[in-house]
């Protein structure tokens, strides 16, 4: 005689799938799986020639887990390779890699590093390629304040690929805010940019760089280099050691007036009120009974070219940008050889420093920015109130020739069509360059190995570029995007 069964009691299993879990609670028994050759299993529960009732409620819970994990993990694979959308933060499929310089998603590519890494993670945020190039652009301003800053003038050029527009950011006329020193645009026409076409909250964007300005950053090498050829004259003390010498590579820097401006910017409601506070503070320090006519940076349709490739985009005046298609135009359209880009540059006593800096999503959207003090450290003046320095771009300034963004799309009828971004900073022969690089481009068809090659040597293939500039291109090409610079490793980027 069989012992009489005891009753056994079970710690309730979770499930993926809650009609599962109700239909075992109706049920009162789970049957297993699969069949048992042995027998079957009675009403009791007991044994009748197969597994007891105890065990084959284990298997099939086992089983039934097992299935549940199997369908989570298959869910999770199928939403990753659908994250086709920037601030995914899906990582490529497993043994699918590309060379340097090319991403699933987007990329930013700037002077600094640091700023691109910080581009990089507004893009993974869920931030979209202005939000990207916005932080970059106020992450430069701290940790580069020989090129560029908050007392610089910022030109930009920005592709949407949703509605297929392109849209340039203007400073408006430059303006002098005392002699000599330069009206501050910065921030107006970098909120602006973001107001209209940023995803991510403002205060986001100012994080980085304020943190930046706050805790220290570590000086790299052109801002070093810089120093040195500068000297100590209008940077101390964010920039000077304790005995009144420039800061050397790798020295940390801190700019905590500055930070305090970030954060009150961040605070803004508007544009307006973002520059409005600079300008109190900076009239204060300069002795001004008020602050001068805000400026007034605008958002207007980009200049175009309709080319045989394409359509070309650009800034308008006061930029180089008209300069450029003017050139380029000529050059397209001789039919003859192009004469040579790069002819000898007359002296100059004073060549511009400028930054520039791109970003690009594998949509084809792409936001370009230039930004000048018109020389290195610019008028050399440091507000003591709010960090900033000055530039000396006043209204008898020369025109912006160190602005001239540059966008090729391709053929609105070819499915494949390509999106590349040019933007170049240095001497004053920037457009130049990017005549240079553009011909180069459009002399014969890219195809993927030469996407990938160019990421890896520039879009000429060569080491360097006219004159001392610096030439950063971006591109997106079959589904994916590309960045990369001449001279080649000049430029850090970073992409997912």
């Amino acid at each position: 005689m069989e012992p009489t069964a005891r009753p056994v009691l079970y710690q309730k299993l979770p499930v993926c799938e809650p009609s599962l879990e109700t239909e075992e609670e109706e049920a009162g028994t789970l049957e297993p799986f699969v069949p048992d050759p042995r027998g079957h299993q009675d009403s009791s529960g007991n044994k009748v020639g197969g597994l007891p009732g105890t065990w084959a409620r284990v298997v099939a819970a086992l089983l039934l887990l097992a299935v549940g994990f199997s369908l989570a993990a298959r869910q999770l694979h199928s939403s990753g390779d659908s994250l086709g959308t920037l601030g995914s933060g899906a990582p490529p499929r497993a043994g699918h890699s590309h060379s340097p310089g090319v991403y699933h998603h987007g990329a930013v590519i700037s002077p600094a590093a640091t700023c691109s890494h910080l581009g990089r993670e507004l893009l993974v945020a869920g931030g979209n390629v202005v939000d990207a190039g916005v932080g970059a652009a106020l992450c430069l301003a701290v940790v580069h304040p020989h090129a560029t800053g908050l007392g610089a003038t910022f030109w930009g050029l920005f592709h949407n690929s949703s509605s297929g527009n392109s849209t340039a950011l203007t400073p408006g006329p430059a303006q002098a805010l005392a002699p000599g020193l330069g009206l501050p645009s910065a921030l107006p026409a970098l909120s602006l940019l973001h107001g209209r076409f940023g995803r991510l909250p403002w205060p986001r964007l100012l994080l980085g760089a304020t943190t930046l300005a706050q805790e220290g950053f570590l000086v790299d090498a052109p801002l070093a280099r810089a120093l040195a050829a500068w000297g100590p004259k209008g940077i101390c003390p964010i920039l000077c050691r304790t005995d009144g010498t420039p800061l050397g590579p790798g020295a940390r820097a801190t700019n905590p007036k500055l930070a305090a401006v970030l954060h009150r910017a961040a605070l803004a409601p508007t544009s307006d009120l973002a520059g409005e506070a600079l300008l109190s503070l900076l009239a204060r320090d300069l002795g001004l009974e008020g602050p001068s006519a805000g400026p007034m940076p605008t958002l207007e349709p980009a200049l175009q070219l309709p080319v045989s490739q394409g359509t070309l985009f650009t800034t308008p005046g006061p930029s180089a940008g008209p300069e450029l298609l003017e050139v380029l135009e000529a050059a397209l359209h001789s039919g003859g050889p192009s004469p040579d880009p790069c002819p000898p540059l007359p002296p100059a006593t004073v060549t511009p420093a400028s930054s520039a800096l791109a970003t690009v999503d594998s949509s084809g959207s792409v936001l370009l920015l230039a930004s000048s003090l018109n020389s290195s450290f610019g008028s050399g003046h440091l507000s003591p109130s709010t960090g900033v320095l000055l530039s000396n771009l006043v209204a008898k300034s020369a025109t912006s020739a160190w602005a001239c963004p540059l966008i090729l799309r391709g053929s609105p009828d070819d499915p494949e069509a390509d999106m590349l971004g040019l933007v170049a900073s240095g001497t004053p022969a920037v457009a130049r360059v990017i005549t240079h690089a553009l011909l180069s481009h459009l002399a014969g068809p890219q195809t993927q190995a030469q996407h990938q090659h160019q990421a890896q040597q520039g879009p000429t293939g060569s080491p360097g570029a006219c004159g001392q500039a610096t030439l950063l291109q971006v591109a997106a090409h079959a589904e994916h995007a590309h960045v990369s610079s001449v001279p080649s490793g000049c430029c850090p980027f970073q992409g997912f």
